[in-house]
């Protein structure tokens, strides 16, 4: 379930002169069955509310004077979002002749066309209010509350996201609150301007309309509003952007080195921008600087559980979680112990929007010695990352529906997938012979596999740095040093070491070769880091101790290796 909570307005989108007929009140009902939450958020006030809708206590949360007032049904709570209004303020409409006035907590409230004398009062006593129009009522408020800061005050304390509320309303002062939402609609008699703004206009008008988008809800879910403000670019091709939604779950496969966890660092920050709540589970300790996170776990401290969970309960935050300080071995348990509270904050909140799992190939193994499988039934929402998709869990296999496939063995992740899951190759893969292609194919609808460019993080990847400081290289990726005694450097650390103690000419001969800056973008896959060593080498004015110290110097700024003190 993607949609968890409706947020309607009262006068003119729930209720017809101030009534709410009886089949309306049964919608409401049958959607609150399927858990999802109510929330009414109106510009009247509490005690006038009540008074008009006795059912009061069919809404979760309820949002009064225009967003200045939370109430909470069930506790009797009142909670101000914004402060009392000036007595002075009251009084110079008065003097002004606006006899209609309504004082609540915060709101000042009268009628059309008394907007001129309340701005004339505004700007005489210099006060930080604002005049709200809803169909001929005039409300004034302190400067920047509306529906929407309310609606945001009351999922805060629900814990949801405004991307799995749809919204409904008719008139002025709901286009913030359709604006917030994942989803809003208009009643058939809405303003025409509010009609734009939303993403559909329902049939029905009033209660009906309500009734109609209750029924959608239902029936469809995420694919009621599948909008532009839920899609994440992978990339883009000849036609434009490559997007992917909340329902869908990614495999990032390809080599070693290929751009794998790169292209994973921009989907977080595609994500973040979207106000997506994701959780990256970290098995290199890749992203522990990744941007607006929270990383649980490193190197020396293994994670739990409840700190997980315990992030996530915010949904403004995300969460790294690194797994470095697990042995290998445990790692899928702690995944696997993981996965029911995740699945429950889930099917609770819809939160977290995304899980990102790299090398899951170790997280979400084929084979796990009789194990319970980790993943959950109706698995959404998911981006997985791997070198090797035919040793990834066949049931989260089965979920994929969409590949991106990236480096000189992009063809055969893509075929090696499509073994593990029992499905012939898609057609026309066959013309891709070429290396370091980028492939995405869209497996669930089974289209044709296209060429795409890649989206590209703002932010530097903290590049593998454990991974290739100590985790052993093939013999393809590792460096090998020529001279008198061939050396191999299996990783980082191995390589410093060996560099430190080889001989002036060996060190040269790579040197000027451009050897060591093609190792770094080839095998590595590190391009601005290859640039970076270009430099070095082609600087002839440094001697090979000069060029040998500055070559280290730059390699363990950028890996946060440890000084060998041998340089």
């Amino acid at each position: 379930m993607y949609f968890m909570a409706l947020a309607t307005d009262y006068d003119g989108t729930l209720a017809e002169e101030g009534t709410v007929r009886p089949e309306t009140l049964e919608a409401l009902k049958r959607l609150k069955e399927t858990g999802r939450k109510l929330l009414l958020v109106t510009g009247r006030e509490l005690p006038d509310l009540k008074r008009v809708f006795p059912e009061i206590d069919l809404f979760d949360k309820v949002v009064v004077e225009n967003g200045a007032l939370l109430y909470s049904p069930d506790t009797g709570e009142e909670t101000p979002t914004a402060p009392a209004p000036p007595p002075e303020f009251v009084e110079r409409l008065r003097q002004k002749g606006v006899d209609d006035i309504s004082v609540g907590r915060s709101i000042v409230a009268t009628w059309e066309p008394h907007q001129t004398a309340a701005l004339e009062a505004i700007n005489e006593l210099g006060l930080e209010l604002e005049i709200i129009f809803n169909k001929g009522a005039v409300m004034i408020l302190p400067t920047g509350v509306n529906k929407a800061t309310g609606l945001k005050a009351a999922l805060k304390e629900m814990q949801l996201s405004f991307l799995n509320v749809v919204a409904v309303g008719d008139a002025e002062n709901d286009h913030a609150l359709l604006r917030m939402c994942g989803c809003g609609a208009a009643v058939a008699n809405a303003l025409p301007a509010l009609k734009d703004t939303a993403d559909f206009v329902l049939e029905g008008a009033r209660g009906e309309g309500v009734e109609q988008l209750i029924a959608a809800m239902v029936a469809r879910d995420y694919a009621l509003c599948a909008n532009q403000r839920h899609q994440v670019p992978v990339g883009e091709d000849e036609n434009g952007p490559v997007e992917i939604g909340p329902p869908d779950v990614l495999l990032i496969a390809g080599s070693s080195g290929a751009g794998k966890s790169t292209l994973a660092t921009a989907l977080s920050e595609r994500l973040r921008e979207r106000r997506f709540q994701f959780c990256v589970f970290d098995p290199a300790g890749d992203y522990e600087d990744l941007e607006g996170v929270v990383t649980v776990g490193n190197g020396s401290t293994t994670p739990t559980d409840s700190q997980v969970l315990e992030i996530l309960a915010n949904p403004d935050d995300n969460v790294v979680v690194s797994v470095l300080g697990f042995e290998p071995k445990k790692r899928p348990s702690f995944f696997a112990k993981l996965m029911p509270g995740l699945s429950a904050l889930r099917a609770r909140t819809g939160r977290p929007h995304w899980l990102i799992i790299d090398a899951a190939h170790h997280l979400v193994p084929a084979a796990r010695d009789g194990e319970p499988e980790p993943l959950s039934e109706g698995i959404l929402g998911m981006i997985m990352i791997t070198d090797h998709p035919d040793a990834v869990s066949p049931k989260a296999l089965a979920a994929v529906t969409a590949v991106v496939a990236l480096g000189s063995e992009a063809r055969e992740a893509i075929e090696s997938f499509c073994g593990a899951v029992g499905e012939a190759s898609p057609a026309g893969l066959e013309e891709f012979q070429e290396s370091d292609e980028l492939l995405f194919w869209r497996h669930a609808t089974g289209t044709f596999v296209q060429r795409i460019r890649a989206e590209k993080p703002k932010q530097a990847l903290r590049r593998q740095t454990r991974k290739h400081a100590e985790r052993h290289l093939g013999e393809e990726a590792s460096f090998y040093f020529r001279g008198p005694e061939n050396k191999r450097a299996h990783n980082l650390t191995i390589f410093l070491q060996i560099a430190a103690g080889i001989d002036e000419e060996t060190w040269e001969h790579h040197l000027r070769a451009g050897d060591y800056s093609k190792w770094f973008g080839d095998r590595i896959g590190d391009q601005d880091f290859a640039q970076e060593v270009a430099g070095i080498e082609e600087d002839r004015s440094l001697s090979p101790a000069a060029s040998r110290k500055r070559f280290a110097e730059a390699v363990r700024r950028r890996y946060t290796l440890p000084a060998s003190g041998k340089d």
